[in-house]
C-alpha cells in the first residue's frame, strides 16, 4: 500500500463510520477522521489526515478539536518534529467509557436537570399532577442508570468485560439473592409490588391524589 492511500478494507470502514457518526451526534467529517486514526498503526498529523481523506485543512482542524473535546483523540509530538500528531486511546474500553461519559455530560445531565426543576414545581391541576408523576418515573429511571454508569466507570477493563459476558447469568444470581432474602425485607416490598404505579412517589403525592378522588 502506497503512502497516504487507503486499502478497500480501510475505505469501507471509514465511510461506514462517517455515516454512523451522524446518527451518534457527530458530523460525517468528524466520524471519518476518527475512523482513520483508529485503524492507523501510527499517529497522524493534520496534513496526513487531509491527504488521506481529501478534506480541507480547516475541516480537519475543526474535526480534531471536536474529537479532543470528546476525549477520543490525544495530541502528541514526535522527536525532531514540531508538528502535532494525533491518535486515539490505545485501550478500546477507554474509548467506550469516554463515549459514554461525554454522551452523559451532553445529553443525560441536562435532561436530569430539567426533570428536577419540573419536579420542584407545585402541581395544582389534576393534569399537572399526572404529568409530574410520569416525569418522576422517568427521572428515577435515568438517575438509576446514571448511578450504574458511575459504578462501571470505576471497573477495570477485565472486570467490565467479564460482567458483560455474564449476560443472562446475572438474572439467575438476582433470583438466588431474592430466594435467600438478601437485599432487604421482602414483606416490606410487597405493597410496592401490588401498586407499581405508585413506586418511587412520595407519600404526600399519593395523599393528594386520594383527596382529588374524594
Amino acid at each position: 500500500m502506497e503512502p497516504n492511500t487507503l486499502s478497500p478494507l480501510m475505505q469501507r470502514f471509514i465511510l461506514h463510520f462517517g455515516e454512523m457518526g451522524s446518527r451518534w451526534g457527530i458530523n460525517r467529517t468528524v466520524g471519518q477522521i476518527y475512523a482513520l486514526l483508529y485503524v492507523q498503526s501510527k499517529p497522524l498529523n493534520a496534513d496526513d489526515i487531509a491527504d488521506y481523506l481529501s478534506f480541507s485543512r480547516s475541516n480537519v482542524s475543526m474535526g480534531l478539536k471536536e474529537l479532543q473535546s470528546w476525549r477520543l483523540v490525544k495530541l502528541l509530538h514526535l522527536p525532531g518534529d514540531r508538528r502535532e500528531y494525533f491518535e486515539p486511546p490505545k485501550d478500546i474500553w477507554d474509548i467506550f467509557k469516554a463515549l459514554l461519559e461525554e454522551r452523559r455530560r451532553r445529553e443525560i445531565e441536562p435532561t436530569l436537570s430539567m426533570l428536577r426543576d419540573a419536579l420542584l414545581d407545585t402541581a395544582v391541576t389534576h393534569d399537572d399532577k399526572h404529568a409530574q408523576k410520569r416525569i418522576r418515573e422517568m427521572y428515577n429511571l435515568i438517575e438509576l442508570s446514571s448511578s450504574w454508569f458511575d459504578d462501571i466507570q470505576n471497573l477495570s477493563p477485565e472486570t467490565l468485560a467479564s460482567l458483560m459476558k455474564m449476560g443472562s447469568k446475572i438474572k439467575k444470581i438476582l433470583e438466588v439473592k431474592d430466594k435467600l432474602g438478601f437485599g432487604g425485607d421482602k414483606s416490606a416490598r410487597k405493597p410496592a409490588d401490588k401498586t407499581p404505579q405508585n413506586a418511587g412517589l412520595p407519600a404526600s403525592h399519593d395523599a393528594s391524589e386520594t383527596l382529588d378522588q374524594e
